[in-house]
């Protein structure tokens, strides 16, 4: 029996470990495809445009939101990101399962126009901990850190509105259980 293609977003306050489940889960469901967003951020040390991020302008992020062409977009922390629409509708159309990482206002406009698409929220397992972690990552001014701590407190308040939600207390066992939860909605077809 053929199975429809799922959308599985996860999202989560910054520095939860979005990024470093998501790996995980790929590396362990290969058949998951990860979507690429795009961003009007500048690259981190090691990012590569086109396979982290398609890195833009603001100028061609705001040609892109004229022309409808994103499923979702937002400004998180003083960048725009936002997800193609064209990205999800080749991925789906061979018949792929696509995982957005993305963060919860995009999320929440992909639970609008596509209530189909599971999310799963990723959460520190302390706000103190994120604060640790964030600052450990190193990749933020002090101000820039305070924002991302105030945003993700008002973040985990949403927690309770996914499908899931999936504590990031150690990386071994959050990618397990993420794993449980994408095998458990695909068989759901």
């Amino acid at each position: 029996m053929d199975m429809d293609p799922k959308v599985f977003v996860i999202s989560g306050p910054s520095g939860a470990g979005k990024g470093t489940l998501t790996a995980e889960l790929l590396k362990r469901v290969p058949s998951l495809t990860r979507s690429v967003s795009a961003t009007t951020r500048k690259p981190r040390t090691g990012e590569v445009d086109g396979t982290d991020y398609f890195f833009m302008s603001e100028a061609e992020f705001g040609k892109h939101i004229e022309n409808d062409d994103f499923l979702e977009w937002a400004v998180v922390h003083g960048n725009r990101y936002g997800t193609l629409k064209s990205t999800i509708k080749k991925e789906l159309s061979e018949g792929r399962d696509v995982v957005l990482v993305i963060d919860v206002q995009g999320a929440t406009s992909v639970k609008e126009k596509m209530p189909e698409a599971v999310r799963i929220f990723i959460e520190p397992p302390s706000v103190e901990e994120l604060a640790k972690r964030l600052k450990l990552r190193d990749t933020e001014t002090e101000a820039e850190l305070a924002r991302r701590l105030k945003n993700a407190e008002m973040e985990m308040l949403l927690a309770k509105t996914y499908d899931y939600v999936v504590i990031n207390d150690d990386i071994n066992r959050a990618a397990s259980e993420l794993v449980e939860v994408v095998q458990a909605e695909r068989s759901k077809n």
